[in-house]
């Protein structure tokens, strides 16, 4: 079992950064896989980025490529999501997800294969 918890989430103006966190609770940390999501209203979930356990591999949505970075420090429990050059289209809610049986490299890209989620934190992006 783990709990995750995001923070970091705001008001920021277009071209600005955020960093979002995403606290887990529980054993074994390592063992899961970190992706973050994004759902904008009216939207379906959408994948932003994910990161293995071991961080031997990360995974990035087109649109945020070469704008925002994840990253895991493992003996904090905790994941990031540095985010840079913010766009309004970024503007969604963002959940962080941990799962520790993704096999391939397309189940990252899916929420369906992640079975812990947070609770989601706002971002606004203003032009």
């Amino acid at each position: 079992q783990v709990q995750l918890v995001e923070s970091g989430g705001g008001l920021v103006q277009a071209g600005g950064s955020l960093r979002l966190s995403c606290a887990a609770s529980g054993r074994a940390f390592s063992r899961y896989a970190m992706g973050w999501f994004r759902q904008a209203p009216g939207k379906g979930r959408e994948f932003v980025a994910a990161i293995t356990g071991g961080h031997e591999g990360t995974y990035y949505a087109d649109s945020v490529k070469g704008r925002f970075t994840i990253s895991r420090d493992n003996a904090k429990n905790t994941g990031y999501l540095q985010m840079n050059n913010l766009k309004p289209e970024d503007t969604a809610v963002y959940y962080c997800a941990a799962d520790s049986q993704l096999y391939s490299s397309g189940d990252f890209y899916k929420p369906y294969k992640y079975d812990y989620w947070g609770q989601g934190t706002q971002v606004t992006v203003s032009s």
